[in-house]
């Protein structure tokens, strides 16, 4: 038996090795031949700048703490809308799942705004909430909220019709299929979606600062950009995929966290 657990860890090291060297190796060759065209002037530094000329910038506006205003700035946006998303888009999700009417009540209009761009309602959202940070969170809370309805809606809708058949020949009531069935059942898309749902809501983030903002990355990728200043927007660029990588990789890390527990690896 111990030896059936330590060939499993092997594999699964190996397999963690190979696609960190691989996906490793293939970011750095790239990062190289972008050096490399750089400064040999296959391309225009104005317009592209280079890894070493990105890194600089990162580091002298980190040294100076001139980028760590916006990045509060963003951050607080990101979380302040991504918790409300949360609050309202899960138990609603549920509630659309779970009842047949409610889904056919409000069905169609989660299919409206989830297929609509929400960036499209920003100047809606300035003249709602004006310019400080309530139309900034309210694309926020937009761009958030409908991937983890949605997610959550299927999960509920769709329960393992075995699983439910037995509860049912033992006795149990609908409220108790609710909380032994459906609600477990539903935590992978509840991941999911909340995975979902952070790139959706960093994408909110920036389109709100980027269309009415003083301050926040999204804001400074709109100021560096009018005024060429190509480093500091790779800069913010890679501020935000950063910080995008290690929420999708953390929420990963818990679903794999259920899959031990519910007995799936």
């Amino acid at each position: 038996m111990k030896s059936d657990k330590n060939k499993v860890f092997v594999r699964k090291f190996k397999q963690e090795f190979q696609s960190i060297t691989l996906g490793g190796g293939v970011i750095v060759a790239l990062l190289v031949l972008w050096e490399l065209a750089s400064n040999l002037q296959w391309i225009n530094p104005m317009f592209s700048s280079s890894p070493s000329r990105i890194v600089s910038s990162g580091w002298k506006v980190i040294a100076d703490g001139s980028i760590f205003k916006h990045i509060q700035s963003s951050g607080l946006i990101f979380i302040y809308g991504y918790l409300l998303a949360a609050v309202v888009g899960i138990p609603f999700g549920i509630l659309l799942g779970w009842f047949k009417k409610a889904s056919q009540a409000f069905g169609p209009i989660i299919a409206a705004f989830y297929t609509t761009p929400r960036i499209a309602m920003m100047p809606l959202f300035i003249i709602w909430f004006g310019l400080g940070i309530g139309s900034k969170l309210a694309l926020v809370f937009l761009s958030a909220v409908f991937p983890l309805i949605v997610n959550m809606q299927t999960a509920v809708s769709n329960l393992d019709k075995d699983l439910t058949r037995v509860a049912e020949a033992y006795g149990a009531n609908r409220r108790q299929i609710f909380w032994t069935i459906a609600l477990p059942e539903s935590v992978p898309f509840l991941l999911t979606g909340l995975r979902l749902a952070t790139g959706r809501a960093l994408l909110g983030v920036v389109g709100a600062e980027v269309f009415g903002g003083a301050e926040g990355l999204g804001y400074l990728i709109q100021y560096a950009g009018a005024t060429f200043q190509t480093d500091i927007v790779f800069v913010c660029v890679v501020i935000i995929a950063a910080f995008g990588i290690v929420m999708d990789r953390s929420l990963l890390a818990l679903n794999r966290r259920f899959d031990v527990w519910r007995g799936n690896d």
